[in-house]
């Protein structure tokens, strides 16, 4: 499956990912680590959301942010923690 999304450094990808697969596998869910970006079909199956690898242009928008916000919003809570660890050490 493509990636449609794009991030602004390219070269973070591999880091991204590495991201989700540790705070996703944190909050319990079964992650591969070769390609975290799976657990999404974990997150849906857990919602009742019928996503399906490719064409998921039958699923509504409220569904599939059933599937992306629990996945994002965690990545996005991470990143927080991370800055404001930084922060802290910074003089």
């Amino acid at each position: 499956m493509a990636r449609k999304n794009k991030i602004l450094v390219p070269e973070a990808r591999e880091a991204l990912d590495k991201m989700k697969a540790r705070v996703m596998k944190e909050k319990g869910y079964p992650v591969d680590m070769k390609n975290p970006d799976h657990v999404k079909y974990e997150v849906a199956e857990e919602q009742g959301i019928p996503l399906q690898k490719g064409y998921n242009g039958k699923i509504t928008a409220e569904q599939a942010g059933k599937v992306g916000g629990p996945i994002g919003g965690s990545m996005v809570k991470e990143m927080i923690k991370m800055a404001q660890e930084q922060l802290k050490h910074k003089p």
